[in-house]
C-alpha cells in the first residue's frame, strides 16, 4: 500500500460480545479527527505484521470521535482475525482507514429487510440504529449458529427491534431463507444481506427467483468470478498521473505490477471486496472481477478494482 489515507487510533476498549467475537473501540490519537461515516461504511485496520484487513461500522452513526467494530475469531483465518483477537490490547495504538461505504443504507424505503449470519450483524446493526432513530419500518433476520455465536442481541433490544431469530442447533439446521424473504415480499421493501458466502448466495438466488428488485449485499470474503470470455491475456497499461506505462502479460497481473512499479494506489484485501483500490478509468474496455460494483456501475466502465480486475481492450488508462 503506497498511499498513506491512515489516521492514527487507539485501542480504548475490547468487550466480549459473544463466543469468539469481540469488539473493539476506537479512538482518535490525540489531535486527530476520525471522518463521519454512514451506516454500511468500513474501514481497514493496519495490524502487525503488515497486514491490512477491512471491518464494518457497528456504532451509530451520528457518534463523533469513536468507531466500533466488531471482529469474529475465524478458524479460517488469513491471520487478520487472529492477530486483532491474540494482539490487540487496550491502550494500543494503530494506524486506520477513513471509512468507505459500498453498501449504502437507503433511508427512505417504505420498509427495511435486514438479513444478518453471524458476525455480518455488524453493518447492518449501524443500519438498525439509523432505521429506530429514523422511526422507519425494518425488522431483523438474524441466523446463528447458536444463541451463544448471536453478538449484539443486547443492543438490538435495546433498540425495540423486530427480529427473527433463528439457531441451527435449536432449529436442527439452517433456515428456510427462500420462505422467509417470500412472507417479506412488498412493493418498495429493500432487503440487505451480510453474512457468510453460502448464504450471501442462496440470498442471491432467492432475491432473483422472487422478484425483489431492491436488495443489497456485502461480502466478507471473494466469490471467485472467471476472467471474461474476451479478457486479454495481454495489453499495455498508462499511468496518466504518474506517466508511467507497461504491459501487462499472463506472466505478471495487473496488480502485480502496479505493486511493483509503487504506484500511488491503496490496497487492502487484494480480492475486490472491501474497495480500497477503486481506481478512475479513462480509457479502455475493463474486465470487471470484484464483489464491490454493481452491474450498473461497471457497466460504466469509469471505475475499477485493480486488485483483481483485467482488461478486455488493448489500451487501458488509469488516473494514476
Amino acid at each position: 500500500m503506497t498511499t498513506d489515507t491512515t489516521v492514527q487510533a487507539w485501542v480504548h476498549t475490547l468487550r466480549h460480545e459473544a463466543q469468539d467475537i469481540i469488539s473493539i473501540d476506537l479512538r482518535p490519537a490525540a489531535g486527530v479527527t476520525l471522518p463521519a461515516f454512514a451506516p454500511g461504511a468500513h474501514i481497514d485496520l493496519h495490524l502487525p505484521g503488515a497486514l491490512v484487513r477491512s471491518y464494518s461500522l457497528c456504532n451509530d452513526a451520528n457518534e463523533a470521535g469513536r468507531y466500533v467494530i466488531g471482529v469474529l475469531k475465524d478458524k479460517a483465518s488469513r491471520g487478520g482475525s487472529k492477530a486483532v483477537h491474540d494482539g490487540l490490547r487496550v491502550g494500543m495504538g494503530l494506524r486506520i482507514s477513513a471509512p468507505r461505504n459500498h453498501f449504502a443504507l437507503v433511508e427512505d424505503a417504505a420498509h427495511t429487510v435486514l438479513v444478518a449470519g453471524g458476525i455480518g450483524i455488524t453493518p447492518l446493526l449501524c443500519m438498525a440504529r439509523r432505521l429506530a432513530a429514523l422511526g422507519r419500518s425494518y425488522e431483523v433476520l438474524y441466523f446463528a449458529r447458536s444463541r451463544q455465536a448471536a453478538a449484539f442481541a443486547d443492543v438490538l433490544g435495546e433498540l425495540g427491534a423486530r427480529v427473527h431469530w433463528h439457531f441451527d442447533d435449536e432449529a436442527g439446521g439452517p433456515p428456510d431463507l427462500r420462505a422467509l424473504l417470500a412472507a417479506r415480499k412488498a412493493e418498495g421493501t429493500h432487503y440487505y444481506a451480510c453474512g457468510p458466502t453460502p448464504m450471501l448466495d442462496a440470498f442471491e438466488l432467492c432475491c432473483a427467483q422472487l422478484g425483489l428488485r431492491h436488495s443489497h449485499l456485502e461480502r466478507f470474503s471473494a466469490k471467485p468470478v472467471e476472467a471474461a470470455s474476451d479478457a486479454r491475456a495481454s495489453y499495455s497499461v498508462e499511468l496518466r498521473k504518474s506517466g508511467l506505462s507497461f504491459d501487462v502479460s499472463a506472466e505478471k497481473t495487473l496488480h502485480e505490477m502496479l505493486i511493483e512499479l509503487k504506484a500511488d494506489v491503496a490496497w487492502s484485501c487484494e480480492e475486490g471486496i472491501c474497495g480500497s483500490c477503486e481506481t478512475r478509468v479513462l480509457e479502455g474496455q475493463v474486465d470487471h472481477r470484484d464483489m464491490v460494483l454493481t452491474p450498473t456501475e461497471q457497466a460504466s466502465n469509469t471505475v475499477m478494482m485493480v486488485c483483481v480486475s483485467g482488461c478486455k481492450s488493448e489500451r487501458l488508462v488509469l488516473d494514476l
